[in-house]
């Protein structure tokens, strides 16, 4: 990754206060944007800002105390975002309710349909899909009006969206693929993209310290950085409702070179093929 790739852009990065989020929104700084790190957990967003700004010696983090599925959450990014850095030109999903982690037990909710908790399924809706929505609807309309913007909705393997005993977490990523991919359609033409991004893998984070791997071996929580950078750019022109993976994302090879080779056919396939590549 090369600093000047995101010079002069805003990010948001959703979930932005551990893990995943806030490994990308340490690389879109490094890349040279502004980012906005969303989160309800105010303490470690804060901490998590102010790593970012000594590291990279630049006044270029906004932590905002965020709730996605509040609207006046989501309108306080935009409107937060706008007065900070004039404007906001990606979108990262990442927020999600895991099924385990703090407060949850160590199985979370990985049990059969008849003995899942219908509150953590609902709540595991009402973030992962309907939140999603609800950030991307209030920020779509910003980038529409710049004729330029990028979609990034985090997702997962196929393998997990329909493993035994992975409801809902499963069945919101795979909401969350079809979105992506009626998402790109309604977007195109705007000069705002939408594609998804998965690990490829379980990840090393401090969501879970009873994560393991059935494969024995957890990827790095930085493994997103590169992808998310290259998607984020102004490089990833006319590519939409994509998915990549980042494993397959290979560093030694050129940018362009790299993203065709962590390209990924969308679980859902649009039957009249319109996708931008």
């Amino acid at each position: 990754m090369h600093g000047a790739e995101l010079d002069g852009m805003t990010v948001v990065v959703t979930g932005a206060s551990r893990g995943l989020g806030r490994s990308m929104a340490g690389a879109f700084a490094h890349a040279g944007a502004n980012v906005i790190l969303a989160s309800p957990e105010t303490e470690l967003l804060a901490t998590a800002a102010c790593e970012i700004e000594e590291a990279t010696g630049r006044a270029c983090a906004l932590a905002l105390e965020t709730d996605i599925t509040s609207r006046r959450d989501c309108e306080s990014v935009l409107s937060g975002g706008v007065d900070r850095f004039g404007k906001i030109d990606v979108l990262v999903n990442n927020a999600r309710r895991p099924q385990r982690g703090p407060g949850l037990p160590v199985h979370g909710n990985s049990l059969p349909l008849w003995e899942t908790d219908p509150d953590i399924w609902q709540q595991a809706v009402h973030v992962n899909v309907n939140g999603t929505f609800l950030i991307s609807h209030i920020l779509a309309p910003h980038m529409i009006a710049r004729g330029f913007g990028r979609i990034i909705n985090i997702s997962t393997s196929l393998d997990t969206m329909q493993r035994r005993h992975n409801s809902p977490y499963g069945v919101t990523k795979a909401a969350l693929e079809a979105a992506s991919m009626i998402w790109a359609q309604d977007l195109e033409g705007t000069g705002v993209t939408c594609n998804s991004l998965l690990p490829g893998g379980m990840v090393k984070t401090d969501d879970d310290p009873h994560r393991a791997s059935p494969r024995g071996r957890l990827l790095p929580v930085d493994i997103m950085d590169a992808p998310a950078v290259w998607l984020a750019s102004r490089a990833s022109t006319g590519v939409s409702g994509a998915r990549f993976v980042a494993t397959a994302w290979d560093a030694s090879l050129p940018v362009e070179e790299a993203s065709r080779h962590a390209r990924e056919a969308p679980v859902l396939r649009n039957p009249n093929d319109r996708r931008i590549s």
